[in-house]
């Protein structure tokens, strides 16, 4: 399980749970999943970023790995 700064980046941003989820195309319970550390799908992680307004290349500012 990594760590990672989803849960802070989304909350600095007034965005909920299944906001993020909407907008990323992806289910609650994953974003939920992420945000307790556990692992997902590079996809996964590529849709949450955009989502996010980020770049692939700054997956450094929400995932660690």
């Amino acid at each position: 399980m990594g760590k990672n700064s989803l849960k802070q980046i989304r909350e600095s941003m007034l965005m909920s749970k299944a906001e993020l989820a909407r907008k990323a195309r992806v289910s609650p319970l994953t974003i939920d999943r992420i945000e307790k550390g556990k692992d997902c799908r590079l996809e996964t992680k590529r849709k949450i970023l955009l989502a996010l307004g980020y770049q692939p290349s700054e997956k450094h500012k929400v995932f660690s790995d």
